[in-house]
Protein backbone atom coordinates (compact mmCIF):
# COMPACT_ATOMS: atom_id res chain seq x y z
CA UNK A 1 0.00 0.00 0.00
CA UNK A 2 1.67 3.62 -0.96
CA UNK A 3 2.41 5.84 1.75
CA UNK A 4 0.73 9.09 1.98
CA UNK A 5 2.51 12.17 3.49
CA UNK A 6 1.16 13.36 6.69
CA UNK A 7 1.52 16.85 5.77
CA UNK A 8 -1.78 16.21 3.39
CA UNK A 9 -3.84 16.67 7.03
CA UNK A 10 -4.39 20.17 7.05
CA UNK A 11 -5.40 20.08 3.34
CA UNK A 12 -7.75 17.00 4.39
CA UNK A 13 -9.72 19.60 6.29
CA UNK A 14 -9.37 22.38 3.22
CA UNK A 15 -11.39 20.11 1.52
CA UNK A 16 -14.43 19.15 3.84
CA UNK A 17 -14.80 22.89 4.02
CA UNK A 18 -15.33 23.75 0.67
CA UNK A 19 -17.82 20.91 0.54
CA UNK A 20 -19.46 22.82 3.15
CA UNK A 21 -19.33 25.64 1.82
CA UNK A 22 -20.49 24.50 -1.70
CA UNK A 23 -23.49 22.80 0.15
CA UNK A 24 -24.13 26.19 2.19
CA UNK A 25 -24.01 27.93 -1.24
CA UNK A 26 -26.87 25.31 -3.03
CA UNK A 27 -28.96 26.16 -0.02
CA UNK A 28 -28.60 30.18 -0.63
CA UNK A 29 -29.39 29.08 -4.38
CA UNK A 30 -32.62 27.84 -3.59
CA UNK A 31 -31.94 24.47 -2.88
CA UNK A 32 -33.59 21.55 -0.63
CA UNK A 33 -33.52 19.04 1.70
CA UNK A 34 -30.72 16.13 0.68
CA UNK A 35 -30.02 17.91 -2.67
CA UNK A 36 -28.29 20.72 -1.45
CA UNK A 37 -25.67 18.94 0.39
CA UNK A 38 -24.59 16.91 -2.88
CA UNK A 39 -22.62 19.42 -4.57
CA UNK A 40 -20.36 19.51 -1.54
CA UNK A 41 -19.90 15.91 -0.85
CA UNK A 42 -18.59 15.45 -4.23
CA UNK A 43 -16.87 18.95 -4.58
CA UNK A 44 -14.81 17.69 -1.05
CA UNK A 45 -14.42 14.51 -2.11
CA UNK A 46 -13.16 15.41 -5.64
CA UNK A 47 -10.44 17.62 -3.73
CA UNK A 48 -9.48 15.27 -0.88
CA UNK A 49 -8.93 12.72 -3.02
CA UNK A 50 -6.97 14.62 -4.86
CA UNK A 51 -5.01 15.79 -2.24
CA UNK A 52 -4.54 12.14 -1.35
CA UNK A 53 -2.57 11.63 -4.83
CA UNK A 54 -0.90 14.80 -4.36
CA UNK A 55 0.73 13.82 -1.36
CA UNK A 56 2.16 10.05 -2.13
CA UNK A 57 4.94 9.10 -0.97
CA UNK A 58 5.78 5.50 -2.68
CA UNK A 59 8.73 3.44 -1.52
CA UNK A 60 11.34 3.98 -3.81
CA UNK A 61 15.05 1.86 -3.94
CA UNK A 62 18.51 3.63 -5.35
CA UNK A 63 21.00 1.57 -7.14
CA UNK A 64 23.60 0.49 -5.06
CA UNK A 65 26.68 1.78 -7.31
CA UNK A 66 27.91 5.00 -6.04
CA UNK A 67 29.34 6.24 -9.12
CA UNK A 68 25.46 6.60 -10.03
CA UNK A 69 23.73 10.02 -9.68
CA UNK A 70 19.78 9.96 -9.58
CA UNK A 71 16.73 11.99 -10.39
CA UNK A 72 16.18 14.33 -7.08
CA UNK A 73 12.68 14.42 -8.10
CA UNK A 74 10.05 13.12 -10.66
CA UNK A 75 8.86 15.30 -13.78
CA UNK A 76 10.51 16.08 -16.96
CA UNK A 77 13.90 17.48 -18.11
CA UNK A 78 13.42 20.73 -18.54
CA UNK A 79 16.99 22.12 -18.77
CA UNK A 80 20.60 20.39 -19.23
CA UNK A 81 23.24 24.00 -18.81
CA UNK A 82 26.71 24.26 -18.85
CA UNK A 83 27.59 27.55 -16.88
CA UNK A 84 30.51 29.22 -16.19
CA UNK A 85 32.26 30.13 -13.00
CA UNK A 86 30.91 33.90 -13.78
CA UNK A 87 27.25 32.74 -14.54
CA UNK A 88 27.37 29.66 -11.44
CA UNK A 89 29.04 32.91 -9.15
CA UNK A 90 25.99 35.10 -9.98
CA UNK A 91 23.86 32.30 -9.23
CA UNK A 92 25.78 31.27 -6.32
CA UNK A 93 24.95 34.38 -4.44
CA UNK A 94 20.96 33.71 -4.26
CA UNK A 95 21.15 30.51 -2.96
CA UNK A 96 23.71 31.47 0.39
CA UNK A 97 27.09 29.99 -1.34
CA UNK A 98 29.76 32.69 -0.10
CA UNK A 99 32.74 33.38 -2.11
CA UNK A 100 34.75 31.47 -0.03
CA UNK A 101 32.32 29.16 0.64
CA UNK A 102 31.91 27.63 -2.56
CA UNK A 103 34.29 24.16 -2.56
CA UNK A 104 34.72 22.48 -5.94
CA UNK A 105 31.96 24.82 -6.95
CA UNK A 106 34.36 27.39 -7.62
CA UNK A 107 36.98 25.15 -9.63
CA UNK A 108 35.63 25.29 -13.11
CA UNK A 109 32.40 24.91 -15.14
CA UNK A 110 29.03 23.78 -13.36
CA UNK A 111 26.49 21.69 -14.76
CA UNK A 112 22.79 22.08 -14.02
CA UNK A 113 19.91 19.76 -14.22
CA UNK A 114 16.47 21.00 -14.14
CA UNK A 115 13.29 18.57 -13.34
CA UNK A 116 9.93 20.29 -14.03
CA UNK A 117 7.00 19.01 -11.74
CA UNK A 118 3.56 19.04 -12.89
CA UNK A 119 0.40 18.87 -10.67
CA UNK A 120 0.06 14.96 -11.01
CA UNK A 121 4.07 14.29 -10.78
CA UNK A 122 5.08 13.11 -7.10
CA UNK A 123 6.25 15.74 -4.96
CA UNK A 124 8.79 14.77 -2.50
CA UNK A 125 12.24 15.14 -3.33
CA UNK A 126 15.13 12.78 -2.41
CA UNK A 127 19.03 12.83 -2.08
CA UNK A 128 20.90 12.55 -5.48
CA UNK A 129 23.58 11.55 -4.12
CA UNK A 130 25.32 10.24 -0.39
CA UNK A 131 26.66 12.67 1.83
CA UNK A 132 26.55 15.26 4.14
CA UNK A 133 23.33 17.56 3.59
CA UNK A 134 23.57 21.15 4.43
CA UNK A 135 21.00 23.55 4.95
CA UNK A 136 22.02 26.78 3.37
CA UNK A 137 18.44 28.54 3.59
CA UNK A 138 15.24 29.95 2.31
CA UNK A 139 15.76 32.67 -0.46
CA UNK A 140 12.45 34.66 -1.27
CA UNK A 141 12.40 35.46 -5.12
CA UNK A 142 9.88 36.14 -7.59
CA UNK A 143 7.00 33.76 -8.71
CA UNK A 144 7.61 33.07 -12.41
CA UNK A 145 6.18 30.01 -13.97
CA UNK A 146 8.84 27.29 -13.07
CA UNK A 147 8.68 26.12 -16.88
CA UNK A 148 10.21 29.06 -17.88
CA UNK A 149 13.73 28.97 -17.61
CA UNK A 150 14.38 32.33 -15.84
CA UNK A 151 12.54 31.03 -12.69
CA UNK A 152 16.03 29.29 -11.81
CA UNK A 153 17.43 32.41 -11.16
CA UNK A 154 14.54 34.53 -9.79
CA UNK A 155 12.15 32.20 -7.67
CA UNK A 156 12.01 31.78 -4.33
CA UNK A 157 13.81 28.43 -3.27
CA UNK A 158 15.15 26.61 -0.64
CA UNK A 159 19.11 25.84 -1.13
CA UNK A 160 20.71 22.34 0.32
CA UNK A 161 24.45 21.14 -0.69
CA UNK A 162 24.98 17.95 -0.24
CA UNK A 163 28.85 16.93 -0.31
CA UNK A 164 29.41 13.17 -1.10
CA UNK A 165 32.83 11.49 -1.34
CA UNK A 166 33.86 12.10 -4.94
CA UNK A 167 31.58 15.11 -5.82
CA UNK A 168 29.20 17.91 -4.43
CA UNK A 169 25.66 18.92 -4.83
CA UNK A 170 23.86 21.98 -4.88
CA UNK A 171 19.56 21.54 -4.84
CA UNK A 172 17.38 24.06 -5.09
CA UNK A 173 13.50 23.82 -4.21
CA UNK A 174 12.13 26.29 -6.56
CA UNK A 175 8.16 27.27 -6.08
CA UNK A 176 6.64 29.13 -8.86
CA UNK A 177 3.12 31.10 -8.86
CA UNK A 178 0.86 28.25 -7.46
CA UNK A 179 3.47 26.46 -5.09
CA UNK A 180 4.22 28.52 -2.25
CA UNK A 181 5.73 26.34 0.10
CA UNK A 182 9.12 24.66 -0.14
CA UNK A 183 10.10 21.81 3.11
CA UNK A 184 13.49 20.80 3.73
CA UNK A 185 13.05 17.88 6.44
CA UNK A 186 16.39 17.15 8.14
CA UNK A 187 17.86 19.38 10.71
CA UNK A 188 17.91 23.34 9.60
CA UNK A 189 20.70 23.92 11.83
CA UNK A 190 23.64 21.40 11.23
CA UNK A 191 24.78 19.09 8.46
CA UNK A 192 22.89 15.77 8.35
CA UNK A 193 23.74 12.38 6.99
CA UNK A 194 22.07 11.23 3.91
CA UNK A 195 21.94 8.21 1.76
CA UNK A 196 21.52 8.52 -2.04
CA UNK A 197 17.75 8.06 -2.70
CA UNK A 198 16.91 9.25 0.54
CA UNK A 199 13.37 11.79 1.00
CA UNK A 200 14.70 14.96 2.24
CA UNK A 201 11.92 17.40 1.30
CA UNK A 202 8.90 18.62 -0.59
CA UNK A 203 7.65 20.95 -2.09
CA UNK A 204 3.93 21.61 -2.46
CA UNK A 205 1.78 21.85 -6.09
CA UNK A 206 3.81 22.70 -9.41
CA UNK A 207 7.43 23.22 -8.98
CA UNK A 208 10.84 22.73 -10.23
CA UNK A 209 14.13 21.11 -9.00
CA UNK A 210 17.30 22.24 -10.25
CA UNK A 211 20.59 20.35 -8.97
CA UNK A 212 24.04 21.74 -9.97
CA UNK A 213 27.54 19.35 -10.29
CA UNK A 214 31.03 20.91 -10.67
CA UNK A 215 30.96 19.68 -14.67
CA UNK A 216 34.52 18.15 -14.08
CA UNK A 217 32.68 15.44 -11.75
CA UNK A 218 29.76 14.02 -13.84
CA UNK A 219 28.85 12.70 -17.16
CA UNK A 220 24.58 13.76 -18.07
CA UNK A 221 22.95 10.85 -18.63
CA UNK A 222 19.77 12.26 -19.58
CA UNK A 223 18.33 14.45 -21.94
CA UNK A 224 15.51 17.08 -22.05
CA UNK A 225 12.16 15.98 -22.50
CA UNK A 226 13.21 12.54 -20.76
CA UNK A 227 10.39 11.74 -17.60
CA UNK A 228 12.28 11.00 -14.40
CA UNK A 229 11.72 9.40 -10.99
CA UNK A 230 13.22 10.47 -7.72
CA UNK A 231 15.48 7.83 -6.98
CA UNK A 232 15.48 5.62 -9.43
CA UNK A 233 16.09 7.41 -12.34
CA UNK A 234 19.70 7.84 -12.90
CA UNK A 235 20.36 11.62 -14.62
CA UNK A 236 24.71 10.81 -14.11
CA UNK A 237 27.89 9.26 -13.71
CA UNK A 238 30.70 9.90 -11.74
CA UNK A 239 33.73 10.25 -14.34
CA UNK A 240 36.63 7.93 -13.21
CA UNK A 241 39.13 10.20 -11.10
CA UNK A 242 41.82 9.98 -14.35
CA UNK A 243 38.88 11.92 -16.15
CA UNK A 244 38.16 9.20 -18.49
Amino acid sequence: MMSVRPEVLPFLGVSVLLGIGVAFIARLLGGKGRKTWVPGVVAGMILGLYMLYFFRDPARQSPSDPALIMSGADGKIAAIVDLSQDQFRRQASFCGLKEGNLGRFGEGRVTRISIFLSLFDVHVNRAPIAGESEFLGYFPGKHIFTFEEKSSEFNQHNSIRISGDRTVCLVNQIVGPVARRVVYWPDHKKKVRVEKGAPIGMMKFGSRLDMYFPAADIEVTVKIGDRVIAGETVVGRLKAKDGK
